[in-house]
C-alpha cells in the first residue's frame, strides 16, 4: 500500500541483488512491454514536470547495425547481442511542452526560452533522473539492465536524433541477462564516506 515500505524481495529486485547485465539470453522484449515501461517511468518526479527524456528502443536488426560503429569496442558484443539497447537521451527544447505538462505556471516555458544555459543543464539533469526511472521500472517488470556510456554521442545523435533537438546521454541495454554475463558485487561507499547529516 501506498506509504508503507516495500517487501524486502522487492529492494533485493530493484537495487540489492541486481547487478549490470552484459551477457542476453535469446529471448525477444515485447512492444508491449517497451510501452508500459515508459508508461511507468514517465510518472517519477522532474522539476516542473518538465519530462525531457526522449528515448530510441533500438531493438531491429537493421537500428542495431546502425549504432554499432557508434560504439566503443568493448560495447560493441554485448549490445548487439542485446535484445533492446535503449538511447536515453534528453529534448533541449523540453520547455515547448510546459503549457502543457506544467499548466499550473503559465510562465514557466518562458523562464527557460530565453537561457540556454538554463535549459541544457535542466533537460541534463532531469533526463538523467528519468534515465534511472527506466533501470528501476525496468527491474521492476522483470528486465535486466545494462546501462552504459564508451560510445560516440556525436555520431548517435546524427544516427538517431537527426532533425530534432535531442541529445543522447547514455545507452541501456535491456532484455533477460544470462548470468555467465554478471560480475562479482564491486564495493560501494559506505554512509561515512559519502553522507553527512547536517
Amino acid at each position: 500500500m501506498y506509504g508503507t515500505p516495500l517487501p524486502q524481495a522487492a529492494f533485493e529486485q530493484l537495487f540489492l541483488e541486481a547487478h549490470t547485465n552484459n551477457a542476453w539470453q535469446d529471448k525477444p522484449v515485447a512492444d508491449e512491454l517497451l510501452q508500459r515501461l515508459y508508461d511507468t517511468l514517465r510518472m517519477g518526479p522532474t522539476s516542473m514536470n518538465c519530462s525531457p527524456a526522449r528515448l530510441v528502443f533500438v531493438k531491429s536488426r537493421a537500428a542495431k547495425e546502425k549504432l554499432e560503429p557508434a560504439l566503443l569496442e568493448g560495447n560493441r558484443a554485448k549490445t548487439m547481442a542485446a535484445p533492446v539497447t535503449v538511447i536515453i537521451g534528453y529534448d533541449t527544447r523540453f520547455h515547448d511542452k510546459l503549457p502543457k505538462l506544467f499548466p499550473n505556471n503559465p510562465k514557466a516555458r518562458d523562464l527557460f526560452a530565453g537561457n540556454a544555459a538554463l535549459s541544457d543543464t535542466t533537460a541534463f539533469r532531469n533526463g538523467t533522473l528519468q534515465g534511472a526511472y527506466l533501470i528501476l521500472a525496468a527491474r521492476a517488470l522483470g528486465l535486466d539492465c545494462g546501462p552504459m556510456s564508451g560510445f560516440d554521442n556525436a555520431a548517435v545523435d546524427q544516427l538517431f536524433f537527426a532533425g530534432t533537438n535531442a541529445k543522447s546521454n547514455f545507452l541501456c541495454n535491456l532484455g533477460y541477462g544470462d548470468p555467465k554475463g554478471v560480475y562479482p558485487r564491486n564495493p560501494r561507499l559506505g554512509f561515512a564516506e559519502a553522507c553527512s547529516i547536517v
